[in-house]
């Protein structure tokens, strides 16, 4: 028994180191990682290229044989070479439009690229002859190309920026198209900015959030707002129910850019609204009108509300400092912050009945806070005072008993 079982071993080991290998070669990479330079960069930045990563070589866009070793049969009559710059889209969208085939590959991956790169401002300048624009490589790179989810990739959220100023921020590049160059470096100075590259919140919009990705157009005026709400859909709707919303379509004003800009969106401040120089509404409207009547009313609900969190804030930190638990009284102060974002939002609005209706609610939270504050302090000062006399009763009662230690010492 044990010999045939040694016998069945052997034939098995045998049976296995007969197979033959399948594992295909790469003979391009393996050729020009030989190589030096701008012949071997290509192969370098392939090894991490996501079609390397799903087993898909240099043939694809390349052609050739990567099965053969000699130099002249790898170069069969299939091999392309370096694709010329007006077939880029083409061969890309040749795999990328092919649903069947990319559903090998990743199912969920869209393939409609190519169509809405046509309705692109770049597809449609391409469509005219105009082969400079940005194709498919531009932006996703030649070789080298990562997943767009990877945080090295350059089409993820933060480096979008930098992809898209590779050409919108290159004066001698966009001088033939008259177009400005600093949109990127207004976009650097901004809110969304600071979001997304310091806070690291990709749900902040950059290039394409608002341009489009394959499709990317500059957004027109009446679109302007549609695309803002697409992450403040509050703030749109409270301005649709305002008196400004029939005056900018009358005017053909875009809605959001004309008091928050476009690339360079400052934080939105209480100092925005009035009729000071610093603020937006006097562009538009001049001071001693009814208009300004009602935005200096605005502005004076807004700065009542902030003095009167204020002074609740101080009670509750006093408070704080001395010891009383005062988690509850927290909570509601949090309640009057959200009030406080509330109103600040409906003056999207223009209304200050709702306004006053909203700032009523906040008002009457904060004097919950304030009396639980003023409470919290009494309590404070009712401990202070019974430690104060308890301290005093001590000390007598330590006192006397000292007295009549002493007392009886003498006695003896």
């Amino acid at each position: 028994m044990r010999n045939r079982n040694i016998i069945y071993l052997m034939s098995l080991f045998l049976c296995i180191i007969s197979i033959p290998l399948t594992v295909s070669a790469n003979t391009c990479l393996e050729c020009h990682m030989e190589m030096e330079d701008v012949l071997k960069t290509p192969a370098d930045l392939f090894v991490k290229d996501v079609h390397n990563n799903f087993g898909l070589n240099c043939s694809i866009c390349h052609g050739g044989n990567p099965d053969e070793e000699d130099f002249d049969l790898a170069k069969d009559s299939s091999f392309k070479g370096i694709p010329e710059r007006k077939m880029i889209l083409e061969l890309c969208s040749s795999c990328h439009s092919d649903s069947n085939y990319m559903r090998k590959y990743n199912p969920n991956i869209r393939v409609d690229q190519a169509d809405l790169y046509w309705t692109s401002q770049h597809g449609k300048m391409f469509m005219n002859g105009d082969i400079q624009v940005a194709v498919c490589t531009d932006c996703h790179a030649s070789h080298g190309i990562l997943s767009a989810t990877h945080p090295k990739s350059s089409v993820f959220p933060w480096n979008i920026p930098d992809t898209c100023g590779q050409c919108h921020s290159d004066a001698d590049y966009m001088k033939e198209y008259e177009s400005p160059v600093n949109q990127v470096d207004d976009f650097k100075k901004s809110v969304h900015a600071r979001a997304l590259f310091e806070k690291k919140d990709l749900s902040a919009p950059a290039c394409n959030d608002c341009h489009g990705n394959h499709g990317a157009i500059p957004p027109e005026i009446s679109s302007i707002a549609f695309v803002c709400r697409q992450c403040h859909p509050s703030a749109g709707e409270l301005f649709s129910q305002s008196p400004h919303k029939t005056a900018f379509d009358e005017m053909g004003i875009s809605e959001c850019e004309a008091c928050h800009g476009n690339h360079n969106i400052i934080t939105p401040s209480d100092d925005m609204l009035g009729m000071n120089d610093d603020a937006v509404c006097i562009e538009c409207h001049e001071a001693g009108t009814k208009v300004s009547e009602v935005v200096d009313s605005i502005k004076e609900r807004l700065e009542e509300y902030k003095t009167q969190m204020h002074l609740s804030e101080q009670l509750l930190e006093k408070a704080d400092r001395q010891g009383v638990e005062i988690s509850e009284s927290k909570y509601l102060l949090l309640e009057a912050n959200t009030v406080l974002i509330q109103i600040r939002n409906l003056v999207h609005g223009f209304s200050l009945e709702k306004i006053d209706q909203k700032f009523g609610e906040g008002i009457k939270i904060l004097d919950e806070v304030k009396i639980a504050g003023q409470d919290a302090l009494k309590e404070a000062q009712f401990r202070k005072t019974g430690l104060i006399i308890a301290t005093l009763f001590i000390f007598l009662f330590a006192t006397a008993l000292y007295l009549k230690i002493r007392n009886l010492n003498r006695k003896e």
